[in-house]
């Protein structure tokens, strides 16, 4: 029986593996993970992380195939395939910092590999990493190899967070990518096997590891790019009077363009697009190449400053003041459908509105007060590394109430600010929130979600992003 071990518990390796257990009964899989928390959390009913679907697949396999253990090297030793799943943040101090990738991890996991490998493996790239960095796990493993032979594939994954489970049942492609030697081609092979189980071969692709590794950064840089353009015309629509909504539709009719990622709004967040476009960045001026860096930059610059034109839309519209005013915050994750906060623009959002002495109630139906406190309080890029090396009780923000219903956070508040598109927003009984709040009431839609017309009709002054403005 093949075995399979994943190191890391997180996001990707998580609903990966229980998906592999799922449509490969006959392989053994087991995730590990150093941080007692996260396994205990995987091993119970409630799971570490949201994401539609993944309760009822990892409930299937749980205690059949499918394993969550703290026990990391045990299984590392016993598998034939090892993916490394760990977190590779954005490096704050030294060589790089402020855009390269932090391989700390990375290499910690690739050094115990090494240490507890007793039989010839294959070790699967599955983090988001910088090119180049299968070469660099190669000369740890070889050099430590005590004669066993190691190969190394880089495997990136596409999820969409909110979509991973129909994602992984579904895929549009799987990227395997390996050295081209006879050893390289037949570890492609044996990784492609375990995804043929359920994948069609056609979009199975197979590449060098080069290839591999760079087409995750240029996948989230271009749709990140999407993002970044409508933004910018979103500014030029508020400045013009033409409609973002109605300019989108008009470009996505065009098949070369598509409609998808043209959503107008206050700005991308997520674990990935910064974090990648940040890396390429990088990429690009190590290798002599600031034309292409300085592209690439843009579209992160275009995106910071989305969010700073939101925060001073809501402060101008307000009469140039929102010290000590309530604003109701809807909405904290980086997108609907998933309870993650990573990059979320809400953070740089709320943060703006707080250095004018807002004072914010916030409401996510997937987010905790631990967490929106710490993300509030945490230093950029911090959130990256594992929980255990994060600030351990970070200062809590004394202008920040974190509620449970949508209503108690509008309740006399002078504006409320939609920063994810979840879908009881829109269901929302409008008018029972325009009764309980401060006049004039504000609705800052930061997601062009609710019905314009509708809430002026109630009283509401209304500021969609690309839409004409309101004298």
């Amino acid at each position: 029986m093949v075995k399979i071990c994943c190191i890391g518990a997180g996001y990707v390796g998580g609903p990966t593996m229980a998906v592999i257990a799922l449509k490969c009964p006959n392989i053994q899989v087991a995730v590990v993970d150093i941080s007692v928390a996260r396994i205990n959390a995987w091993n119970s009913d409630t799971l570490p992380i949201y994401e539609p679907g993944l309760d009822e697949v990892v409930k299937k396999c749980r205690g059949k195939n499918l394993s969550f253990s703290t026990d990391v090297e045990k299984h590392v030793s016993e598998a034939d395939i090892v993916f490394v799943s760990v977190n590779t943040p954005t490096k704050t101090q030294g060589l790089g910092a402020g855009k390269a990738a932090d391989l700390t991890y990375w290499e910690s996991a690739a050094r115990m590999i090494a240490d507890v490998t007793k039989s010839n493996k294959i070790v699967v790239e599955k983090s988001t990493v910088p090119v180049k960095t299968a070469e660099a796990i190669e000369k740890i493993l070889t050099h430590n190899s005590k004669g066993i032979n190691f190969q190394i594939l880089s495997n990136p994954e596409f999820l969409a967070e909110g979509t991973a489970i129909s994602d992984l049942f579904n895929p549009d492609r799987v990227l395997i990518g390996g050295r081209e030697t006879p050893e390289g081609k037949k570890a492609i092979e044996t990784l492609r096997d375990v995804y043929a189980q359920w994948v069609p071969m056609d979009r199975i692709l197979c590449t060098n590891l080069w290839s591999a590794e760079l087409s995750k950064l240029a996948a989230n840089a271009f749709l990140a790019q999407r993002i970044s353009s409508v933004n910018s015309m979103s500014a030029l629509c508020e400045a013009t009077g033409a409609d973002v909504s109605q300019v989108s539709h008009a470009v996505g009719k065009d098949t070369r363009i598509g409609p998808k990622f043209l959503n107008a709004s206050v700005g991308f967040g997520g674990s990935c697009f910064q974090k990648d476009i940040l890396n390429l960045v990088y990429i690009c001026e190590c290798n002599g190449l600031p034309e292409v860096a300085n592209y690439w930059k843009q579209v992160i610059k275009v995106n910071d400053y989305q969010k700073t034109r939101f925060v001073n839309r809501i402060v101008s519209s307000m009469f140039n003041t929102v010290s000590g005013k309530k604003i109701a915050i809807l909405g904290f994750a980086f997108k609907k459908d998933t309870g993650d906060t990573r990059e979320t623009p809400a953070i740089d959002v709320c943060k703006g509105l707080i250095g004018d002495k807002a004072k914010l109630s916030i409401y996510d139906p997937q987010v905790n007060q631990d967490q929106i406190q710490r993300d509030l309080s945490m230093k950029k890029f911090d959130w990256d590394h594992p929980v255990h090396l994060q600030p351990m009780s970070p200062t809590s923000v004394t202008d920040v109430s974190v509620v449970w219903d949508a209503y108690t956070a509008t309740k006399d508040a002078h504006g409320l600010c939609i920063l994810t598109e979840w879908d009881e927003f829109t269901k929302l009984d409008y008018q029972k929130i325009f009764d309980n709040m401060q006049k004039p009431a504000f609705v800052f839609d930061g997601r062009n979600i609710v019905d314009v017309e509708k809430l002026k009709k109630i009283g509401f002054i209304v500021y969609s992003i690309g839409k004409p403005l309101d004298d």
